[in-house]
């Protein structure tokens, strides 16, 4: 009978050897989340220096009184400026956001562990109490031989060593729930520190998107005393194919480079191809405000249009008609924000009259993502998109083709 006692006391040890095992760390996924922040945080010093730099360049160009051009030129590279900061701020608040999750289940964790340690003393300590201060005495002299002596004084030791380790676990484990609460705590206020900076970096923005705005009815309102809306729109359109043509020739440039050096493996293959005719998703549901191609207006006047206009409410998100690299997003001068798409050898895609930009110069995105937002509510046409699509033509370099002939059919 004291046999099987000694025995099952040593079965119990060993339950509970187990039970003590700790569990898989996250110490790896926390480093990698702190050096990917930390990179996050020298890109943002970086850009937020760019930004300063433009900052003290628009003043020094309000001194001079120069011109409204010169002045939007600047405040168009200080809205990209900011809209990188707010890139690297999100990305910041996401890898901190998992870092908390993470230290959250850690804490959860060794406190579960810590429960089931003090569960297991409690049980001990009612026993020891049962027991009587005089128990080691009477298992002692309970002995039937020298051979059961020896027995039951290993048994006493084991059992003294167990819980002098049941001791040291629970206090081991109490250092690290107050270690792992001070980390989730830390990573609380850091949190909660790059949403308020996030706050204000969205503040400072919307200021110097409305600084750009009145610049832009400003310079506007000198151009319509010049020119009328057909001139206007010519000019709109050399630019924004002089802007498409300085691309492509800098994609190019790009993959020479890379050709030269023996990196032609490096080179993306293209997203959008001849064979992707008639096949696209509508960037945005509508109906067609204009056409590609020329329009006779009943005064007589004549517009060329490069694009077709979808008509939807200010707001409505937008969509990409194919995976491709951002390579414009941000104001461009006469079609308010814009954000233009390379897809490789030659082609493009391009989303004009936009209210919102929702993506980030030089970043990958996917077909289907939302690229912005819907706007054009300053323009004769009222709230609608313009969408353009841009294919090699005879020279090689990217001309307008009619964007209803690669969107797929629908019901007009």
């Amino acid at each position: 009978m004291r046999r099987d006692r000694i025995q099952l006391g040593i079965v119990g040890l060993l339950v509970l050897s187990v039970l003590w095992a700790p569990a898989p760390s996250q110490a790896q996924q926390v480093e990698d989340i702190r050096r990917e922040i930390q990179e996050s945080q020298l890109r943002l010093e970086e850009i937020r220096a760019e930004r300063q730099r433009l900052q003290e360049e628009m003043r020094a160009l309000r001194s001079r009184v120069e011109s409204v051009s010169g002045q939007l030129q600047n405040i168009e590279r200080q809205i990209s400026a900011s809209r990188s900061v707010l890139a690297e701020i999100d990305f910041q608040v996401d890898a901190m956001t998992q870092q908390t999750e993470a230290t959250t289940g850690d804490l959860l964790r060794t406190r579960e562990r810590l429960r089931e340690r003090q569960a297991v003393l409690n049980v001990r300590l009612r026993e020891i109490y049962k027991r009587g201060p005089l128990l080691t005495v009477r298992v002692l002299l309970g002995a039937d031989s020298f051979v059961d002596l020896l027995n039951r004084y290993r048994y006493l030791q084991m059992m003294a060593s167990y819980d002098r380790s049941l001791m040291s676990g629970i206090e081991e484990l109490e250092m690290a729930l107050q270690a792992q609460n001070q980390d989730l705590q830390a990573s609380l206020t850091e949190l909660r520190r790059l949403r308020e900076q996030q706050l204000g970096e969205v503040a400072e923005l919307r200021q110097v998107e409305t600084e750009h705005q009145q610049t832009l009815t400003q310079f506007r309102s000198q151009e319509r005393q010049a020119m009328s809306r057909m001139d206007q729109l010519e000019a709109d359109e050399g630019r924004l194919s002089g802007m498409v043509d300085d691309l492509e020739r800098r994609r190019l440039e790009a993959e020479r480079r890379r050709e030269a050096e023996g990196r032609a493996d490096e080179i993306p293959s293209a997203t959008l191809t001849a064979v992707d005719r008639g096949v696209l998703d509508w960037p945005v549901e509508g109906n067609l405000v204009y056409r590609f191609g020329p329009e006779r207006r009943p005064n007589g006047t004549v517009l060329r249009w490069n694009g077709i206009g979808i008509r939807a409410a200010t707001g409505t998100p937008v969509h990409a008609v194919r995976d491709g690299t951002v390579v414009l997003a941000g104001p461009f001068e006469g079609y308010g924000p814009t954000v233009i798409l390379s897809h490789g050898n030659g082609f493009y895609t391009l989303y004009l009259y936009l209210e919102e930009v929702g993506v980030v110069e030089g970043r990958t995105i996917r077909g289907g993502q939302v690229v912005g937002t819907v706007g054009g509510g300053g323009t004769p046409e009222g709230p609608h998109l313009e969408f353009q699509i841009r294919a090699p033509g005879d020279t090689g370099m990217p001309v307008a083709v009619d964007p209803l002939e690669w969107l797929r059919e629908r019901e007009e």
